[in-house]
């Protein structure tokens, strides 16, 4: 739904001379213009409000400046272009899971730290009834998502992209964010909860402090990064923020994932909709429906970019 940003005309009044009704216009003119921009900048209706503080990202270079070289899968393709509103942005793309995985069982199931406590390298994922895997739905959504964050001029970082037959473990995933310098990272996944649990979220780091973790200085960043995401996200597709995690809000805080302990950069993990509920796992099977996924994430990310 679009929010009707119009402003209604300003009624006309009797004419005094030429100079008044020139003088009227030219007022009328910016009243409405000042009205149309400022209802643009709110949230779209139906979609999450926000209730974060927006916060510049740790150590971002200024838009239009240079990037810190990023780390594996780069593709710095238009980022040198100052006419393109990401140019000189980096951006972490972390496509969920693996399709190797599935193959590499003792490997993924090496236990890592992530701050607060051990976990699991990584998992397999989850998959619809029918068998599409998450990993496949998300190396499509990310790939999608780079062309159109590309278009923009900012350079792109894929975590892994086909180049390894499984992983990188979570705290790989946050090291390449963080060597990256990126001005945002964002882990692409669906979700594998009951069915009849429908719509997507977007999860956000908690208040860590302990061993290797500290999020402290992106935990405000990440709130704004993912509201934004969240009200695009909405717009884009057409679904609704979760029932079954974040109050409708569709914002979830969690302090158990390692890719959000670990990462010093703002950081987000977009779950897309439940691949176990036959109804959204209609829509993630969809290559339009996941077109217009990859376009509202990328929009989330150009909006909190752009500040």
């Amino acid at each position: 739904m679009y929010d009707d940003s119009t402003p209604t005309p300003a009624r006309r009044r009797p004419a005094r001379t030429t100079l008044v009704i020139a003088a009227a216009a030219l007022v009328a003119t910016g009243a409405a213009g000042w009205l149309f921009l400022n209802a643009g900048s709110g949230p779209s209706a139906g979609a999450p409000a926000g209730t974060g503080t927006r916060a510049a990202s740790p150590g971002a270079p200024a838009p239009g400046g240079s990037a810190t070289a990023p780390g594996s899968g780069d593709d710095a393709s238009g980022a040198g272009d100052g006419t393109l509103p990401l140019a000189g942005r980096t951006v972490v793309i972390d496509p969920g899971h693996n399709p190797g995985n599935f193959e590499h069982t003792d490997e993924i199931n090496q236990s890592v730290d992530i701050g607060t406590n051990r976990k699991e390298c990584d998992t397999t994922g989850t998959s619809t009834d029918a068998g599409y895997t998450e990993a496949a739905f998300t190396r499509d959504v990310s790939q999608r998502l780079r062309t159109l964050l590309k278009e923009q001029g900012a350079t792109v970082v894929f975590t892994h992209d086909d180049d390894r037959p499984w992983g990188p473990c979570v705290d790989e995933r946050a090291r390449i964010g963080n060597k990256a310098a990126a001005d945002a990272v964002v882990s692409v996944h669906a979700d594998g909860s009951a069915s009849g649990h429908r719509g997507f979220h977007v999860i956000l780091p908690a208040l860590v402090k302990e061993g290797e973790a500290d999020t402290t200085s992106i935990v405000g960043p990440s709130r704004a990064l993912g509201e934004d995401i969240a009200r695009a996200f909405a717009q884009a597709t057409g679904t609704n923020a979760s029932n079954y995690v974040g109050d409708g809000t569709g914002l979830d805080v969690r302090e158990d994932l390692g890719g959000l302990n670990l990462s010093t950069r703002p950081k987000v993990f977009v779950e897309c909709g439940n691949m176990r509920d036959a109804k959204d796992a209609a829509l993630l099977t969809n290559a339009t429906w996941r077109q217009k996924a990859a376009r509202g994430i990328a929009d989330g990310i150009s909006t909190y970019l752009r500040g």
